[in-house]
């Protein structure tokens, strides 16, 4: 089973997902710098929370199509 995501991770993603949906990508390290860039987030392992469940909805959204 994987991790539980919070709130706070689920709430940032989503927003972020709608926002600047065409520059996040697949690749996780890519999602880590757009959102440094994008957000203002407080440590690394939240960033790499929010990159990582990024990630995953766009491989998800890319296996739907």
């Amino acid at each position: 089973m994987g991790r539980i995501k919070t709130r706070l991770a689920k709430a940032a993603t989503l927003d972020l997902v709608e926002k600047h949906r065409d520059e996040l990508t697949t690749d996780f390290d890519k999602n880590k710098e757009v959102i440094s860039s994008k957000l203002d987030v407080p440590s690394k392992k939240l960033r790499n929370i929010i990159a990582g469940y990024a990630t995953r909805m766009k491989k998800a959204e890319q296996k739907e199509n």
